[in-house]
């Protein structure tokens, strides 16, 4: 693949300098002056070191990926909800595991992916998982369709500048209408949960009160860290665990898995500077809890 830029400062630079201001990772760089890819000044092959003027092009033609072959293809539908040259966003239903692991090593979301990608005759058949959910969690995933698109949207994910908005369904009813959780998430030795505790990562988690019964809230919570777990961990320290998650002592009555869904997803899309902002519906078994009501 290819992709250009015009040099629109005054100032003279270097390909690799310009291209990190561009938001392209300095171990892409790496790869492509070891090989895997050639730098471009006006259309002619040239070094990251070369110096560029005002109104130069800038190329940057990377290999296309391989399959990773010790990723299984699945032939399973994934829901794609948008697709472009650079990014596949799609609607992961509760239970479909992220990646392979131990137990799971033929169909998880990058399986399906990959399937995906080979169907369409894609050239880079490696895509890279953005943003993962746990295997009960449903929602948005974003996935860049080859590894530019995985540099340049690092940064977002590193400082976390994309707005990742969510849909829980709690136990019991909050005083507070709008909160932040401010409390740091660290690991519950020898165990898979997590919890909070005062040597934990820091962990911020804001909430909006959607609609109330008896027995449970529905929030919209918004991350502003993406620590494992982060929603599960901060409400139940709350005292408030989610509807259906076993691991932290939700209960199982009006729904099997946690009540959790990844619902929307804003960011900049460093391709094009605009805005792209995702949103899916609610499945079916949080519904027909809000139904209850």
């Amino acid at each position: 693949m290819k992709n250009t830029w015009i040099n629109q400062t005054k100032q003279t630079t270097t390909i690799k300098r310009f291209l990190q201001r561009q938001g392209v990772g300095h171990r892409l760089i790496s790869d492509v002056k070891h090989g895997q890819g050639n730098f471009l000044l006006n259309g002619a092959l040239a070094e990251s070191s070369t110096s560029i003027q005002e109104n130069d092009k800038i190329t940057l033609e990377l290999q296309p990926e391989p399959e990773d072959l010790t990723v299984e293809t699945s032939n399973l539908p994934v829901d794609v909800v948008y697709e472009d040259t650079n990014w596949l966003i799609v609607n992961k239903p509760a239970g479909l595991t992220s990646i392979p692991g131990p137990t799971n090593q033929t169909d998880t979301l990058l399986n399906r992916v990959k399937g995906y990608l080979k169907q369409q005759d894609a050239e880079d058949l490696r895509p890279h998982l953005i943003l993962r959910l746990d295997r009960f969690t449903s929602g948005i995933v974003l996935i860049a369709k080859h590894r530019l698109a995985q540099s340049m949207i690092s940064v977002q994910v590193e400082q976390h500048l994309m707005e990742k908005i969510y849909i829980a369904i709690i136990t019991g009813q909050l005083k507070q209408q709008h909160g932040i959780i401010d409390q740091p998430i660290g690991r519950v030795v020898d165990s898979p949960k997590r919890a909070v505790m005062e040597n934990g990562q820091v962990a911020k988690t804001e909430f909006w009160v959607q609609q109330t019964s008896a027995s449970w809230t529905m929030l919209k919570v918004q991350l502003h860290t993406g620590r494992t777990h982060q929603i599960r961990v901060h409400f139940t320290h709350l005292g408030h665990p989610l509807l259906g998650d076993e691991l932290y002592g939700g209960p199982q009555d009006l729904i099997k898995r946690q009540a959790l869904h990844a619902v929307s997803l804003k960011f900049m899309d460093p391709f094009t500077s605009q805005i792209i902002k995702i949103k899916v519906p609610l499945p079916d078994d949080m519904v027909q809890i809000t139904a209850l009501e």
